[in-house]
């Protein structure tokens, strides 16, 4: 008897390749209340700082960044996601590199920052890079948006997505909101804020956006579309006039360098 292995790390980070058109389309953004909260934890504004957004994808978060007057240097290692940026954010720059080796100069940054990205790291070497491309005073600062678990029809949503990958979701999710695995070694000391915001999108988006994760863009063709089929009745049941409101928690850490 054969068993198929789960995909690797590096699979899954490489997979959004394919799929940037897809995932730019469809994938949630950031409310102004978490820049709102990056400024108060860092003590300064983003307006005029320099900041070096790691594993920027197709740029969600750099936009808005750029949008708050940063002067932002995008960071990206697929090719598919840094064309799809490219494509859409022409004039802000972009290089070709990772957080584990930040192509860089030291004490360059105000802020680094990681959307929905900072996990595609090793600790071990994101944060001694992150420490040398900040400036003393700057700040790293790491999100991620995250279902608010305490909707039921998102815990319902959670435990089909579950069972079909395999996983429990709700406790990956859970495990993942601890400071302490974003930086084991314990140097950052990282302030903790959630922020809580929701969107409105046609059960389509929504779909798309589920489709877009990792390990589904790694499921047979096949296999995720008859899920995908099966959930938007699940949903309709929810929100029959096809329009489904997704409420977001943002996990925010942020460390100052000393």
């Amino acid at each position: 008897m054969t068993t198929t292995q789960p995909p690797s790390h590096a699979a899954r980070a490489h997979s959004f390749n394919a799929a940037a058109a897809q995932y730019a389309a469809n994938r949630p953004s950031y409310p102004p209340a978490l820049f709102d909260t990056v400024e108060e934890l860092a003590g300064r504004s983003l307006s005029g700082a320099r900041v070096v957004d790691v594993g920027a994808g197709t740029g969600i978060a750099t936009a808005l960044l750029h949008g708050r007057g940063a002067d932002v240097l995008a960071v990206e290692p697929g090719a598919g996601m840094a064309a799809e940026f490219r494509r859409a954010l022409p004039h802000i720059p972009i290089v070709r590199g990772n957080g584990n080796a930040l192509p860089v100069a030291g004490a360059h940054a105000d802020f680094v920052t990681y959307a929905q990205a900072w996990h595609w790291t090793d600790p071990a070497r994101a944060v001694p890079e992150a420490l040398r491309v900040l400036r003393p005073g700057g700040s790293l600062a790491l999100w991620w948006n995250g279902d608010a678990l305490d909707v039921p029809w998102l815990v319902e949503a959670a435990g089909r997505i579950g069972r079909f990958l395999g996983t429990d979701i709700v406790a990956q999710q859970r495990d993942g909101t601890r400071p302490e695995l974003a930086d084991p070694s314990g140097r950052l000391g990282f302030s903790r804020r959630v922020v809580r915001w929701s969107r409105r999108v046609p059960v389509d988006t929504h779909l798309a956006n589920i489709g877009s994760h990792s390990a589904f863009l790694l499921t047979p063709e096949d296999s995720r579309n008859a899920f995908l089929q099966e959930e938007r009745g699940h949903l309709l049941e929810v929100f029959p006039d096809g329009v489904v409101e997704e409420v977001y928690d943002v996990l925010l850490l942020l460390a100052t360098k000393s």
